[in-house]
C-alpha cells in the first residue's frame, strides 16, 4: 500500500498515535526529536508534523563534534549525549534564549 510502509520504515500505526494532538489544544504543534543512529555519523533532529509532511526546525550532527573538541567515537552512547546537547543548544540559539539557559 504505501511506500514506505513496504519499505519497512514507517509503522503508520504508532505515527498516527505519536504525532495526534489534542482537539483542544487547537492549531498547537506537537514537537518530538528525532535520533537515529548509522554506522558513521548520529542524527538528531527537532521535528514537527503537518498535513503535507514533517518540518524539520533544528537538525545536529555527529560529524560536527570534532570542531567542539571530541574528535573519536562519533557513534558511541556519549556522542550521542553530546549531539543531543548541541541540538538543544542551537535550538535555543534559534528561538533567542540562549542567555536565559546557561550551560555548566
Amino acid at each position: 500500500k504505501y511506500r514506505r510502509r513496504r519499505e519497512g520504515k514507517t509503522d503508520f500505526y504508532a505515527r498516527r498515535r505519536l504525532v495526534a494532538q489534542d482537539k483542544n489544544k487547537y492549531n498547537s504543534k506537537k514537537y518530538r526529536m528525532v535520533v537515529r543512529i548509522t554506522n558513521k555519523d548520529v542524527v538528531t533532529q527537532i521535528v514537527y508534523s503537518e498535513l503535507e509532511g514533517d518540518v524539520v526546525m533544528c537538525a545536529a550532527y555527529a560529524h560536527e563534534l570534532p570542531r567542539y573538541g571530541l574528535k573519536v567515537g562519533l557513534t558511541n552512547y556519549a556522542a550521542v549525549y553530546c549531539t543531543g546537547l548541541l541540538l538543544a543548544r542551537r535550538h535555543l540559539t534559534n528561538l533567542g534564549l540562549a542567555d536565559t539557559y546557561k550551560g555548566n
